[in-house]
Order: structure tokens, then sequence, then C-alpha cells
């Protein structure tokens, strides 16, 4: 069901991108976004990656740097037929982790000090778990191609807002300018909020995943619960809050607006689907 749900999800902010192209060029407006998304995609698919870590000074490191975190994800990715993905150290100054790559083989994971410091060992591999859960399910694709789509999804939106006020006052067969502002409108709403529902529906089997694998759903609840608490007392300044998808928490500020357009579920509901799992598979 929840891959149906993604699969939908996309095909609607596909659609979304080929009416705010066709309101804002008619038909020659509908084959550009289409071109910009297949563009999109290629580029995502090959160089996302590689973009996310430089972006957050990611450096590599091996068993003989941090042999906890690389024993911890060469023994999960055992468990879950993964091949074990390259690691990396981001200074973010909180507790926080991503994983990235187009597919399991050339997938990274990358962890910042402070999480190994901050939690537990058992905590520590709950995390890992869901991010290489996130690997083993190619969400670190969907989600970046889910960020660039509503990126350009608004891009292409305020263009069309731009050559609504130059034509508005002609009498020609353009576009109704009034038209395209409502769609501009409807891109702003729409695109956010097709993204964060693919990165919650994402989100939720991750951490269902790792309680799974771990058989330990009490160990991420806590550690979730750690790491929210410090993105609250301390977050981040730097990034890109657009690539918030792809961390277990949110690092960056939240208020009430950035909390109703969040790309993660609450901490409430994920406990909640957490302990479910939990009585399921009879460990809580």
């Amino acid at each position: 069901m929840n891959y149906l749900k993604t699969a939908l999800l996309f095909v609607a902010m596909f659609a979304l991108l080929i009416i705010v192209g066709g309101a804002a060029g008619g038909k020659k407006g509908m084959l550009i976004a289409f071109g910009v998304a297949l563009l999109l995609n290629f580029f995502t698919y090959w160089f996302s990656d590689k973009i996310i870590l430089k972006m957050y000074g990611a450096k590599p490191v091996t068993a003989s740097d941090y042999p906890a975190y690389y024993h911890i994800v060469r023994e999960l990715s055992g468990r879950m037929e993964l091949p074990m993905p390259k690691l990396y150290v981001i200074n973010m100054g909180v507790p926080n982790a991503f994983a990235t790559g187009r597919d399991p083989a050339h997938s990274a994971v990358a962890v910042s000090p402070e999480l190994l410091e901050a939690l537990d060992k058992q905590e520590i591999e709950g995390v890992l778990a869901h991010e290489l859960s996130h690997v083993k399910h190619r969400d670190t694709l969907v989600m970046m191609i889910a960020v660039a789509m509503a990126t350009a999804i608004t891009l292409l939106a305020e263009f069309a807002r731009i050559a609504a006020f130059f034509t508005g006052g002609r009498d020609d067969d353009g576009p109704n300018p009034v038209v395209i502002i409502a769609l501009y409108l409807l891109a702003l709403i729409a695109a956010p909020l097709i993204q964060l529902a693919v990165s919650r529906t994402r989100e939720y089997m991750a951490d269902e995943n790792s309680a799974r694998v771990t058989n330990r759903p009490q160990s991420l609840i806590s550690a979730l619960e750690k790491l929210s608490a410090w993105s609250k007392e301390a977050p981040i300044t730097g990034g890109v809050p657009a690539t918030a998808s792809l961390f277990i928490v949110n690092p960056f500020k939240e208020n009430f607006f950035v909390n109703l357009l969040s790309t993660h579920p609450s901490l409430s509901r994920r406990k909640k689907n957490l302990e479910k799992v939990g009585s399921e598979l009879g460990v809580l």
C-alpha cells in the first residue's frame, strides 16, 4: 500500500508540473515541463548523492577511524542483505544522520560524531537500521527526486506568474492571467504538500523496518526522542531546508508553518507506529 501511495503521489507531482507548464506556455510549455522533469530526474539519479555529501561537508571514514560505527553498519548490512555502503561523518554540531545514493550498490550513510556520542549502541543500531532501510528500498533516490520535482514546480509557477504580469494587459489568445495566478498559488501549496506526503510515507516504512530488523522498536523510539530534543534545542543554521527530508529528524528550526508542512511525521505518531510494530513482534 505504501509503495502504491508513493507512486500515486509522484504521478500527482508530475501532473502538476505538466499543468503549470501548459498554463504558462500551452503545448510548448507542457513539452518544456516534460523535458525539465526528465532532465531533473536524470541529474538527480546520477549526481544527487555527491551534491548532498559535499553540501554538508561529509568526510569519508574507515573502520580504523570509527570502529563501532563501521562494525554496526557492516553487521546490519549483512543482516539486511545489502552491500556495505560508504561511510561518512558530517560536522553538524548536533546528533543526526542521513543516507543517500541512487541504489544499494552506490549508497552512503552519514552520521554526525555527536550522534555516536549521544546514543547508546542499541539506539545507534536503531538509527542506522532506519537509514539502511532507506537504502534497501531506494528511498534515498525517491526523496531526492521529490525535492527536485517540488523545486521545479515552484520555479515554473514563479515563471508563469511573472509572464502573466507582463502579458496581463494584452488582448490576445495567450493564457489567462487569472488562471495562471490561481495555478501559481496552487503550485506553491500543492508541491510541498506532495513532497512531504512522499517523505512521511517513506519515514514510516523505514521506522517499521528498523524495528523489525533489530527486534527492538524501543531503541529507535528512545533514539528519536533524544534526537528530536537536540534538534529543538539547537537547530542548525547552515544547510538547505529543502533537504530536511533526508535526515532521520528535521535538523532545522521549527515553527507552526514548518511543522504544518514538515517532511517528517510527528514524534508522537512515529512512536505510536513503532509501538504498534512492537506489539506485533511481541516485544512491547
